[in-house]
């Protein structure tokens, strides 16, 4: 997940410091670059690479960064540069799987301004935001919010309401979304390609509203995670087609490779509910209990359905844990 760093957003879809009321170019100013190395057997290496860059923001004065998780997941190493060109060095303290959230510290004095968090709640469809990444404005762009809608992720992973800006940011992992007020409204996590009140398909960045980060922040920052029970987890990576949901993907030792589902296999119900989207799937499963518990499954293998009990699993025992940086 490497990225080139010789880029510029072009001149004309820069934001212009004169069309905002805030401080533009200090409020870009706490965007950060974030360079991470994964070790060769992280359980994420393989989906994710070792190697992995993008963007963080600075939202404390003593060095808490935020970023999308995905990027520091299981990281030995991980470096922040500011917008000057210097470093430091940075320390994973937390990802929350259930917003996508990575918190990392800095190990150091930063000598930025941090941005303080807003709300996404009163985003509207139409707003403008700007979307930042690490390196003022020539790495920034004027975009406005294209929809609010639910989006579920082929990674078990499920937002009731994200936002979606465009035009699309071409460094979107981690930027930070700016609303009108000048505050933090939201992470950058994806790319996609979707339809927009039933328009063709469109090139569009999936953000994480900042509203989810703020009930969590305080567990995050003292344990690590969220203090509730974690969710079940089945190790799939699964799709929607022609309305049904296909196994497109299996987590190495995951618990669904292990009772031998395999890739191809449609999930038909989760106990007796029939599941047609992602959301239903995950929401049927989670709505079960906390990891550990069984999950019953009727899955269609050439056309021909079968049971299947799958022990679900917390996730976060399959990765490697955070590890202060060696003196």
């Amino acid at each position: 997940m490497a990225e080139k760093t010789d880029w510029e957003i072009p001149a004309e879809a820069r934001p212009r410091p004169e069309d905002y009321t805030f401080d533009l170019d200090r409020a870009l100013a706490s965007v950060l670059r974030l360079e991470a190395k994964v070790p060769q057997d992280a359980f994420s290496a393989g989906t994710l690479g070792t190697d992995r860059a993008g963007n963080a923001v600075l939202i404390r004065d003593s060095g808490l960064v935020l970023t999308i998780g995905y990027l520091m997941s299981e990281a030995e190493t991980i470096w922040l540069y500011s917008s000057d060109g210097r470093a430091l060095q940075g320390h994973a303290l937390a990802y929350d799987y259930e917003t996508g959230f990575g918190l990392v510290q800095a190990l150091g004095r930063l000598d930025i301004p941090s941005l303080a968090l807003g709300s996404a709640a009163d985003l509207a469809v139409g707003e403008p935001v700007v979307v930042g990444g690490a390196g003022g404005r020539r790495r920034a762009l004027a975009a406005q919010v294209a929809a609010r809608r639910e989006f579920a992720g082929y990674w078990e992973y499920l937002l009731d309401e994200a936002i979606f800006t465009a035009p699309a940011h071409p460094q979107w992992g981690g930027t930070a979304v700016i609303a009108r007020d000048g505050l933090l409204a939201g992470i950058g996590s994806l790319f996609v390609q979707q339809s927009v009140d039933g328009g063709p398909a469109q090139d569009l960045n999936m953000i994480v509203p900042i509203d989810a980060l703020k009930p969590a922040l305080d567990d995050l920052l003292t344990y690590g995670k969220v203090r509730r029970p974690p969710r079940p987890w089945l190790g799939i990576y699964a799709a929607e087609a022609d309305g049904r949901v296909v196994v497109v993907g299996l987590s190495p030792h995951g618990p669904a490779q292990q009772i031998g589902v395999r890739k191809g296999d449609v999930i038909l119900t989760v106990g007796d509910t029939e599941v047609t989207t992602l959301a239903d799937l995950y929401r049927q499963v989670w709505a079960l209990g906390a990891a550990g518990v069984e999950v019953p499954l009727t899955l269609a293998r050439d056309d021909r359905p079968r049971l299947a009990a799958i022990k679900s699993a917390d996730r976060t025992q399959f990765l490697k844990q955070p590890r202060l940086p060696q003196a």
